[in-house]
């Protein structure tokens, strides 16, 4: 009796893993977790505690839990970048605007 066929199919991913699952927005989605992940290495850079670095930057602790857990709903890009400020980190933001290729059509950037 043959066992069970281990074999799988090697994808190269996008980049960004909103747009592999098709998640509306992948590129907020993939920005906002982007901001999310260097708020957190700030964090542990300076071994700041979620109430350490609401102290300091007057944002709520429960945010940089909310950060810290990935729930970023309730963030904007906006928000994300302040906290950095916020936490004396310089941010540089680079954009790149190019065509998309036919058939991989996201839903816009709700303003």
């Amino acid at each position: 009796m043959a066992g069970p066929d281990n074999s799988c199919d090697l994808v190269r991913g996008s980049g960004n893993v909103f747009a592999d699952f098709g998640a509306p927005d992948a590129g907020l989605r993939q920005l906002r977790a982007t901001l999310a992940a260097e708020i957190i290495k700030a964090l542990d850079a300076e071994g700041l505690s979620v109430r350490d670095a609401g102290a300091r930057t007057g944002v709520a602790a429960a945010d940089f839990s909310r950060i810290r857990q990935v729930k970023l709903d309730r963030f904007t890009v906006d928000r994300l970048l302040r906290i950095l400020d916020r936490l004396d980190w310089d941010v540089r933001v680079e954009v790149s605007v190019t065509p998309r290729a036919p058939g991989t059509a996201e839903a816009p950037i709700a303003s």
